[in-house]
């Protein structure tokens, strides 16, 4: 059952008011930059009140059960309250390429993508943009959207604004980065990390429980964790692990391979290097030892 069905447009338009309330003073997402970002761009996130897209698309690179034959309908947002070295997107995330939109704009992507046939509409870096996306499915629900919404986060977000977002998520896909704030502090620009996607994880799981895959093998709500692992342990993948489990055994995870040194992340010689198979075989054989059981594959690619 998708759940943007059941909320209704007077729920939905309560929420997009309290929404819209958090961007002045700023405090959508976790670092509260307390700026009026109606009017300036002086926050961390260096966004204004219209959303800014880099591209929309059906995107096959993305877990089996979110793609389905044509796609997952993936929607890019500029910029992000996270600034990790080895950002893959980071011309996107950090140098913010993208165009400014009207909410009107933003709506009518969501339905296109729907037209094409796409299994769902896949928020990515949204974390930022949460009153923007509420107004705009305020637009595409009167329009009749009615495929899964997928919250696809680096996992630094704010409990408050999550808790606005039950009833409208359907599939929430944080990625878990690490497991001390050390880390998080020496590659990704925040103290605070751990506490705050602990806290998110827990959220998304009460609103939406374990991932639920309908016959045809597509998603259609529930919890998806993502995992990149990280050269040298980086990633603190045990505590990670040991913490999906507590949340839930039958958590369905993705345990990431693809790690590469880009962007700054040469500058670490602990970073300038890909992940070993045996690191791979590691990681995965630390999660089954949690009781961990649902995953999205177990070799590498």
């Amino acid at each position: 059952m998708i759940k943007l069905q059941k909320i209704t447009l007077k729920e939905l338009n309560i929420k997009k008011e309290k929404a819209v309330a958090l961007l002045n003073p700023c405090v959508v997402c976790p670092r509260e930059c307390r700026v009026d970002r109606i009017k300036t761009q002086e926050g961390y996130c260096k966004t204004k009140n219209k959303p800014k897209i880099h591209s929309a698309q059906p995107h096959f690179g993305e877990e089996s059960c979110l793609v389905g034959i044509k796609g997952s309908g993936t929607i890019f947002f500029s910029s992000c309250n996270l600034s990790c070295v080895y950002c893959q997107n980071w011309k996107i995330s950090q140098m913010k390429m993208g165009e400014e939109m009207e909410i009107s704009q933003l709506a009518s992507l969501m339905l296109y993508l729907e037209a094409k046939g796409c299994s769902n509409i896949n928020l990515v870096s949204p974390s930022i943009w949460v009153p923007q996306i509420i107004e705009s499915l305020i637009l595409a629900k009167k329009k009749g959207l009615n495929i899964p919404l997928v919250f696809n986060t680096g996992g630094y977000d704010r409990l408050e604004t999550l808790k606005l977002l039950d009833g409208i998520i359907d599939i929430y896909l944080p990625d878990i980065k690490y497991s001390t704030n050390k880390m998080s502090q020496n590659y990704s620009n925040v103290s605070d990390y751990w506490v705050r996607v602990q806290r998110a994880v827990w959220e998304m799981y009460k609103q939406v429980g374990d991932l639920k895959i309908n016959k045809e093998g597509i998603a259609e709500s529930g919890l998806l964790v993502r995992h990149l692992i990280l050269p040298n342990r980086l990633a603190g993948t045990a505590k990670v692990m040991k913490f999906i489990s507590s949340v839930s055994k039958n958590s369905y995870i993705n345990i990431m391979d693809q790690y590469q040194p880009c962007f700054k992340s040469r500058k670490f010689p602990e970073l300038n290097r890909k992940i070993t198979d045996q690191e791979f075989k590691q990681a995965v054989g630390i999660a089954k030892n949690e009781g961990l059981y649902r995953f999205e594959h177990l070799q590498r690619k």
